[in-house]
C-alpha cells in the first residue's frame, strides 16, 4: 500500500527520535529543528497538536501520526500484548451567527451610528466663554466629529464631505473645520470626557454582561523612538505606541473601563481601577485575567466587586505566594483552581474575549494612530474605542432586541 508523504514524515520522526508522554501530553521532535518540540494532545478518542500544520487544517499532521505509531509498536520483550488506540481530529467548536441580525446591522451601521453618537454627544456641556475673542466650537460638535472621522478611517480633507451630511441631518449644529479637529484633539481636557462617554455607551448592556475580562494593547503611531546603541556601534529605532489598558465583557464585547497610562506601565496596577469603575455600574460575577495580573492586590479588588477572579497561575505560585499566607482570597483562587481545575481553566477560557475586542477594534478602525503629539495620540485611541462601543451597541440592539438612548439617562457630562 502506497504512504502518504506525511505518513511518511511521521515513521522517520518515530524512528529517529523519542517520544515520551509527559503531563497527559506526548512531546514530539520536529522533523526539521529537533531542537523544537510540539505537544500532542490526546483526550479519549480526540487528538490534536500544537504545531502550525494541525492548527491550519484540523487534519492529522506528522506529529499526531508518529505518536499513533508509537502507540501501535510492540514495545514489550515479555510477550505482553500492545493496546492500540484509533484517534480521531479534535473539531474546531463553531458558533452559530444571527445572519439576519448581523446583514441588518451592517447595511444600517452608519446611520445608526451617526443618531448614537450624536445622541451621546449631547449630554457634553460646553464651558462658558468670557471676553472678546472668536467664540468656541461646541464641546459636542467637536467630539462628535472627532470621533465620526475615527470612524470613517479617512483623511481629515476628505471626511468632509460625511461631516457635512451629518449636519444636514441635524446631528451638529456647527461645521468645524478639520484643522479645528486636529487641534481640539490635543486638548487634555477631552480625555476624562471620552472615557465617560466611553462609560455611558456601555450602559444599555448592563443587564446582559455579569463577566468580563481585562487586558491591554498598544496601538502604533507615526513617532519613531531613536537611540545610539553602545553595544552594537549603530543607530537603532523603534516605532511609538499607545498602550491601551481595558475591561470588556465576554458576551457582547462592549468595554466597560479603560484606562492608558505610559507605554511602560505595568498591566498589574491598572487592574483595580478597571475593576472599581466597571462594579460602579455593573454586577460583576466573574473576572478574568492573564498571568501578567496575578497579583493579591487584584484578587482582593475582584472580590471586593463581589466577583470570582480567574487569573491564570504561575508554574511557582503556591498557596503562601503574594501574601498567600495572610491572603483568604488568595488561597480560595488557588485551592479553586487545584481541585476543580476543568471548571476553573473554563472560566479562565473566557478570557480570549477581550483579545477579539482588540481584534474588531484593529480590524475595523485601524491599529495605528495619524495624531502627533501626546496627548492627541490619548484622545484619537480613545475615540475608536468609542467607536467600537457604538459598533457593538447597533449589533446588539438588531440581536437582543434593545434600546438606546443617552441624552436624557445620561446625565451632563462637563470639563
Amino acid at each position: 500500500m502506497d504512504l502518504s508523504p506525511r505518513e511518511i514524515k511521521a515513521i522517520d520522526i518515530a524512528d529517529r527520535f523519542r517520544i515520551a508522554e509527559s503531563g497527559g501530553k506526548w512531546i514530539v521532535p520536529s522533523q526539521t529543528r529537533p531542537t523544537s518540540k510540539y505537544a500532542v494532545r490526546i483526550v479519549g478518542e480526540h487528538a490534536d497538536c500544537d504545531c502550525p500544520d494541525f492548527e491550519s487544517r484540523r487534519q492529522f499532521c506528522k506529529h499526531i501520526l508518529a505518536v499513533q505509531l508509537v502507540v501501535k509498536r510492540e514495545r514489550h520483550s515479555d510477550g505482553s500484548e500492545t493496546v492500540t488506540e484509533t484517534l480521531t481530529v479534535a473539531k474546531r467548536k463553531t458558533y452559530p451567527q444571527q445572519w439576519k441580525a448581523y446583514n441588518t446591522a451592517q447595511t444600517t451601521e452608519k446611520d445608526h451610528f451617526q443618531r448614537l453618537l450624536a445622541d451621546l454627544c449631547g449630554s457634553v456641556v460646553t464651558p462658558g466663554q468670557e471676553g472678546r475673542g472668536q467664540r468656541r466650537l461646541p464641546l459636542s460638535d467637536v467630539i462628535f466629529a472627532a470621533t465620526y472621522k475615527v470612524f470613517s478611517t479617512l483623511s481629515g480633507r476628505r471626511f468632509m464631505s460625511d461631516l457635512r451630511e451629518a449636519r444636514e441631518r441635524g446631528h451638529i449644529a456647527s461645521l468645524p473645520h478639520y484643522n479645528s479637529i486636529f487641534r481640539y484633539l490635543d486638548n487634555p481636557d477631552l480625555t476624562p470626557i471620552l472615557k465617560e462617554l466611553i462609560v455611558t455607551s456601555s450602559l444599555p448592556l448592563k443587564s446582559v454582561e455579569t463577566d468580563f475580562a481585562v487586558d491591554s494593547s498598544g496601538f502604533s503611531t507615526s513617532r519613531f523612538e531613536r537611540w545610539f546603541d553602545h553595544k552594537y556601534g549603530r543607530e537603532s529605532f523603534k516605532r511609538g505606541w499607545v498602550k491601551v489598558h481595558l475591561m470588556t465583557g465576554v458576551k457582547t464585547n462592549i468595554v466597560t473601563s479603560i484606562e492608558i497610562a505610559g507605554k511602560h506601565a505595568h498591566d498589574a496596577k491598572m487592574m483595580p481601577s478597571l475593576v472599581a469603575k466597571t462594579a460602579e455600574n455593573f454586577e460583576l460575577s466573574e473576572v478574568s485575567g492573564d498571568k501578567a495580573y496575578l497579583t493579591a492586590e487584584n484578587v482582593r479588588a475582584v472580590r471586593n466587586a463581589g466577583a470570582l477572579p480567574f487569573i491564570a497561575l504561575k508554574k511557582n505560585t503556591t498557596d503562601r505566594g503574594e501574601n498567600g499566607r495572610n491572603s483568604q482570597v488568595w488561597r480560595d483562587m488557588f485551592y479553586f483552581f487545584m481541585w476543580k481545575r476543568e471548571e476553573f481553566l473554563r472560566c479562565y477560557h473566557k478570557r480570549s474575549n477581550v483579545e477579539t475586542t482588540f481584534s474588531m477594534m484593529k480590524r475595523k478602525f485601524g491599529d495605528s494612530l495619524r495624531s502627533k503629539t501626546d496627548t492627541a495620540m490619548v484622545n484619537e485611541a480613545l475615540c475608536k474605542v468609542l467607536c467600537h462601543n457604538l459598533s457593538v451597541l447597533i449589533h446588539e440592539i438588531h440581536a437582543l432586541g434593545i434600546e438606546a438612548t443617552f441624552g436624557i439617562n445620561s446625565g451632563a457630562l462637563h470639563t
